[in-house]
């Protein structure tokens, strides 16, 4: 059994289809196809329900993927740990940042990081928090950046906390408070992240336990897009203090949202029990040295599942 063709399935799987797969591998589609058949071949079950242009995993698909996706992750860890142990790199650092709140926190880390440790090479991708796991547990990147808590299969260090801002048109009626909880909003539409944006759950979960579900007016994966639409009186929005605190503009309002279980809690995470370079180290330890009072004790810890 070869990896590149546990990495074409795995891709199938993610990409939603072997043309985008394909992409991802740098390889043609009628190699991955190709690549995917001889792994069914050699298990000797269908891996894949072939629907139209879409592909279902089978039962025994679902196991291939989930092994798949560990035995992939040790082959980074192994080639990690060589390439330290022979010197063949001075370091190498893989993080994924969501786009929310990267440039606010992490910019300056990295500006530190890069003039402490200039013969260290640092990859960056961003995307939503859901993604990042994927590919975190598939040994695609050493760090992410993901709101607390984080599912079991990580282990995790806390980076910072703050409160979310309200953001809304000056003249809402609740536009003058000092802070406001969730219950006073549920007239008001939301205007959320894109669904890849961890914070939405950590508001929808907040408001099911205040026993609403709320009108959503719209959905964008750009924040100053969403403070536009807040500051025309579309809805209400939502940012991290910092983040809102950044963001004043004419005709719109910020009211400290005081409500319990809403907190921007980032952390940086890792998989549990799997290799942390040099470099990875270094970017724990400098985070944990930046952190300052708004973060939470630090701790190497996982906790409950949540969905993103």
């Amino acid at each position: 059994m070869e990896l590149r063709s546990l990495r074409a399935f795995v891709e199938v799987v993610r990409q939603g289809g072997f043309s985008q797969a394909a992409k991802v591998v740098f390889a043609t589609q009628s190699t991955v196809s190709k690549a995917v058949k001889q792994l069914e071949v050699e298990l000797g079950v269908p891996l894949l329900d072939r629907i139209g242009h879409r592909s279902e995993m089978t039962a025994a698909g679902q196991i291939v993927y989930r092994r798949a996706i560990a035995m992939l992750a040790e082959r980074e860890d192994m080639v990690g740990e060589l390439d330290e142990l022979r010197g063949l790199k001075r370091g190498r650092l893989r993080l994924g940042l969501p786009p929310l709140g990267s440039s606010t926190l992490f910019a300056p880390m990295f500006v530190n990081f890069r003039s402490r440790y200039p013969g260290i090479d640092i990859s960056l991708i961003e995307h939503g928090s859901k993604r990042l796991e994927e590919i975190l547990l598939a040994g695609e990147i050493d760090l992410a950046a993901s709101l607390l808590p984080v599912a079991e299969p990580f282990e995790w260090q806390a980076v910072r906390a703050e409160p979310l801002m309200a953001m809304m048109a000056v003249d809402h009626p609740l536009a003058k408070r000092k802070k406001l909880g969730l219950v006073d909003l549920r007239d008001t539409p939301f205007i959320l992240f894109d669904s890849g944006f961890a914070l939405n759950q950590v508001i929808l979960d907040a408001c099911e336990k205040r026993g609403f579900v709320p009108a959503v007016a719209a959905r964008s994966g750009q924040i100053d897009f969403i403070v536009e639409l807040a500051a025309a009186g579309l809805g209400v929005a939502f940012l991290p203090r910092n983040m809102a605190l950044q963001r004043h503009q004419e005709g719109i309002a910020q009211v400290l949202l005081d409500e319990p279980d809403t907190l921007w809690h980032i952390a940086l995470i890792w998989r549990r029990g799997g290799y942390l370079s040099h470099a990875a180290r270094a970017w724990l330890d400098l985070a944990r040295a930046t952190a300052g009072d708004g973060a939470a004790p630090q701790k190497k810890n996982a906790r409950a599942s949540r969905a993103s």
